[in-house]
């Protein structure tokens, strides 16, 4: 389904490191095959992002060949000193990824800015200028580019694969201020579920479907608003922020 609000873009970069951040924590790291959900939404908020909305990914489509590299790397010990592990990356990726966003109604208070048409069209020439901040693919030292794109133009690696499942896989984190249900209000929560590719393409469960959802902790929505301090509703100019 195509939303009057989706936006298309392909993300590209040398090495990703797609995985739970569960597995993260030190010693080995090896990334996930595909993009997860929440690595896609943390590069499309990246791009844009505002409180008042909150990003849908739809869907990924897998252009290059899934391919590995191992490297060593000397990372710091928490007891102090440096630490030999090996890392596996994905390289070479290139990825096509059709998104949506819908209003965060855990945030009545900014409801004055949902204006579908401002955001959608700044969420555009995001896209086109690279985005507002620095892209990563999966963790800070693999970077990434982003540019508009028309989602399935071009041929990709997998368009002739008719199936392949990559069994239970991390989805991602439910937050307090996008809890979607009353088991997720007042917690932070992660997903996970049963990705198919289909001649290249992944369509993604939206985060309420996630067949697996556990609770890690209890959490609190972050307050925006002028008596808190990290909004003022103008800027220096006296115009209204975007």
């Amino acid at each position: 389904m195509i939303h009057r609000n989706t936006v298309e873009f392909e993300v590209t970069g040398d090495y990703a490191l797609f995985s739970d951040p569960v597995m993260r924590v030190g010693g080995e790291k090896c990334s996930l095959q595909t993009p997860t959900y929440e690595a896609l939404k943390g590069i499309l908020s990246s791009v844009y992002w505002k409180p008042s909305l909150t990003w849908i990914i739809d869907a990924v489509r897998i252009i290059n060949p899934i391919q590995t590299e191992v490297k060593g790397i000397r990372p710091i010990k928490y007891s102090g000193g440096n630490d030999l592990s090996y890392y596996t990356y994905l390289k070479d990726c290139r990825y096509q990824v059709r998104a949506h966003f819908i209003w965060n109604e855990n945030r009545p208070e900014l409801s004055d800015d949902r204006n579908e048409h401002k955001h959608h069209n700044i969420a555009r020439r995001m896209i086109e200028r690279g985005g507002r901040r620095d892209i990563f693919l999966g963790t800070r030292e693999c970077q990434g580019y982003v540019a508009p794109c028309v989602f399935g133009e071009g041929p990709g690696c997998y368009d002739n694969t008719a199936e392949l499942a990559f069994g239970l896989t991390y989805h991602g984190i439910t937050y307090a201020d996008e809890a979607y249900s009353e088991e997720t209000k007042g917690k932070l929560s992660v997903r996970f579920w049963y990705p198919v590719m289909r001649r290249g393409v992944i369509e993604f469960d939206h985060p309420q479907d996630c067949p697996v959802t556990r609770a890690v902790r209890e959490a609190e929505i972050k307050p925006f608003g002028i008596e808190h301090g990290n909004f003022q509703g103008l800027n220096e100019f006296g115009g209204e922020v975007n």
